[in-house]
């Protein structure tokens, strides 16, 4: 059967706010017209997403199976989108991304320069982003720092890097050569506990050390002003460390911390022969590389 998107649509916003009312006011239609076309959508695939009463909407599970597998779809089908969009468009563009600390200046000017007609694009990424970006079509690759959800992406190694602990300059640890993972268990960390698994699955780490509310941080900049402002610890990549210096900070070397490792990524469904050009310029095949060469984009702050 043809599964009908504006209907996969509005199961999601139905999913996701588990309230008819905040769904419809969200999507802006009536409630009854979304109930209806629940009712429909269930009928079509012959099952039953929601039980539902009076009191609270809660998803079956085959609504949870469908809800797994939706995102990436609806996220797939806007990046088609997009793609058709610019091929009917003007000029053709190829647009990289690329996570703070890392330099993509020569693969976008060699893609260039093999296709003058190109228009070559660069956007900045941050760690909510760095995948969404390629799944629906914002960019053709991404330079993207691991640990990512991979689902309906791609991805080549490109290398690894140290990770180090920024702190305030009067920090108790801040003139050690380094540090060890469990000197920093009673640290509040200011971004995701999920980009630094380590530390979050430290035993006797308590699940955090600060009532307030951790601040919502979108870039390097703003983790960096709140570690100044003694609000808590980031770990970041040593390239993004030294490339974002200033006067009321300090980096460490965590020496029991894995490195970070870089990859490029791409949509799956991506046939682009200028997506896969460009993953081969910017990072070659094993089978290809000369000795010694890893390829991949230069770390900025890196000799």
């Amino acid at each position: 059967m043809d599964v009908d998107l504006r209907k996969l649509r509005y199961f999601v916003a139905v999913a996701e706010e588990l309230h008819f009312g905040r769904a419809a006011a969200r999507l802006h239609i009536a409630q009854p017209v979304l109930s209806r076309q629940i009712r429909a959508f269930e009928h079509e695939l012959r099952a039953e997403l929601f039980v539902r009463d009076r009191r609270s909407t809660v998803l079956t599970e085959a609504g949870r199976q469908l809800l797994t597998e939706a995102r990436p779809l609806l996220a797939s089908a806007e990046a088609l989108w997009r793609r058709v969009q610019r091929a009917a468009h003007g000029r053709p563009t190829f647009t990289i991304a690329f996570m703070p600390g890392l330099l993509v200046t020569a693969e976008a000017r060699a893609i260039g320069q093999r296709h003058p007609d190109l228009a070559v694009n660069v956007v900045r990424t941050s760690w909510d982003d760095q995948a969404d970006i390629v799944r629906e079509g914002r960019a053709d690759v991404s330079y993207v720092r691991l640990p990512v959800d991979q689902r309906g992406l791609r991805l080549r190694p490109l290398f690894t890097e140290p990770r180090v602990v920024v702190l305030p300059t009067e920090h108790r640890l801040a003139g050690r050569e380094s540090v060890d993972l469990a000197e920093l268990v009673e640290e509040r960390l200011l971004q995701d506990p999920d980009a630094a698994p380590e530390w979050r699955d430290l035993p006797n780490r308590l699940i955090d050390p600060d009532p307030r509310p951790r601040p919502a941080l979108n870039s390097v900049e703003e983790k960096l002003e709140h570690v100044a402002a003694y609000a808590g610890m980031v770990i970041l990549p040593l390239s993004t460390a030294t490339f974002y210096t200033r006067p009321d900070v300090v980096h460490v070397p965590v020496a029991d911390l894995g490195p970070n490792q870089v990859c490029l990524a791409w949509a799956e469904e991506n046939r682009s022969p200028l997506v896969h050009e460009f993953v081969d310029l910017a990072a070659p095949p094993l089978d290809d590389r000369r000795p010694g060469e890893s390829g991949g984009a230069v770390r900025e702050g890196l000799p």
